[in-house]
């Protein structure tokens, strides 16, 4: 008699482990009865039926998954090789379930071909420019889809975008000389700036009466009092008297 009760102990035991479904706050679990979908179970402590009921355990945080390294032509028929991170989450964990056999393969295959599909209808300074834009389109495609898994897609970001190895040297020289055509632009605005800030100068001083000697004067001050100068003072007029001479003598 005491092993009788002792074994329907047991069992009752054996029968309470298997019915009870411990469910995280991250979690959400879709209980099937004899093969049909029955009931979605909330976080916390759950009982099931054992044997006739079959449970499965859905993730509902965050899941992050690689876009592998994929090469695509762009719209101008240049090769490169590019990779993005998916970010999305299970929002109906029964759809996640019935309607695909594994969603975070599906996602992650059909993001690869959004992705080489998004980059060959753009130009290489496009996929370059607008990482954030083939992003967006990325996920575009993928949330219609998604939907219909129970998924919901919250960000696809692009990372590496990699070019041929002489695509990247011959746009190196575009950039030098990109480069070098707007330093000899500002360099030739700069002489155009400073020829005529000296034209203006200049009629300043040929109109001041004066102008010459005082700046003759800060030119000497400005040479510093060293031995290895020597400074010869000859005086204005002296050059303006043999001016009016040559052209007394050009009259004549």
């Amino acid at each position: 008699m005491a092993l009788e009760i002792l074994a329907m102990l047991i069992v009752l035991f054996v029968v309470l482990i298997l019915s009870i479904r411990l469910i995280q706050q991250y979690e959400t679990a879709v209980v099937f009865r004899l093969g049909k979908l029955h009931q979605t179970l909330q976080p916390g402590l759950n009982f099931i039926v054992p044997i006739i009921d079959r449970s499965v355990t859905i993730d509902m945080r965050i899941l992050t998954i690689d876009i592998p390294r994929q090469q695509a032509i762009t719209k101008d028929n240049v090769p490169v090789n590019i990779n993005g991170v998916v970010y999305f989450k299970v929002e109906d964990a029964s759809k996640a379930i019935l309607n695909v056999q594994d969603y975070v393969y599906a996602v992650s295959q059909y993001a690869q071909t959004a992705l080489r599909d998004v980059v060959g209808g753009m130009t290489l300074d496009e996929v370059l420019a607008e990482r954030q834009k083939i992003g967006d389109m990325i996920e575009t495609i993928v949330e219609k889809q998604a939907k219909g898994w129970g998924v919901e897609v919250d960000s696809i970001k692009m990372q590496d975008i990699e070019l041929p190895e002489d695509l990247k040297r011959i746009m190196s020289r575009q950039a030098s000389a990109e480069r070098e055509k707007r330093a000899n632009i500002i360099k030739s605005e700069g002489d155009k700036l400073a020829a005529r800030n000296l034209s203006d100068a200049a009629k300043i001083m040929a109109e001041t009466q004066g102008a010459m000697q005082l700046r003759t004067l800060q030119t000497i001050d400005g040479l510093g009092p060293t031995p290895s100068n020597t400074v010869i003072l000859v005086p204005v007029e002296l050059f303006e008297g043999m001016k009016n001479l040559a052209n007394i003598f050009k009259k004549k």
